[in-house]
């Protein structure tokens, strides 16, 4: 029974990154999701599979799991590359994404 313990990402639904303050602790499956052949439903008998813990820092959920002896791994962020555009970007003389066509 193995935790992970990550940091969400961006939903690219939004520009803006609420809900990306929290750290997460969720356990990894220990079976296979199995369909039912009537419904055709996906159903596991992992309890662990259900839930999800949030902390304020790496370092409250780092504790926890260790107290609980529970086996983690720790999946830090990537760093997001986007950076800074104005509109008026689109219209620079020097601009080199392409060429300008009017």
């Amino acid at each position: 029974m193995v935790a992970r313990i990550y940091k969400p990402a961006k939903t690219a639904m939004q520009s803006g990154t609420a809900k990306t303050n929290l750290w997460f602790l969720e356990y990894e499956p220990e079976s296979a999701r199995e369909i039912d052949p009537l419904m055709g439903w996906t159903s596991s008998g992992d309890m662990n599979g259900q839930l999800q813990l949030k902390f304020s820092s790496k370092e409250d959920a780092v504790a926890y799991a260790e107290r609980h002896k529970i086996a983690y791994q720790v999946f830090e962020p990537q760093p997001r590359a986007a950076r800074p555009k104005a509109y008026s970007d689109n219209f620079r003389s020097d601009r080199v994404d392409g060429n300008w066509t009017h």
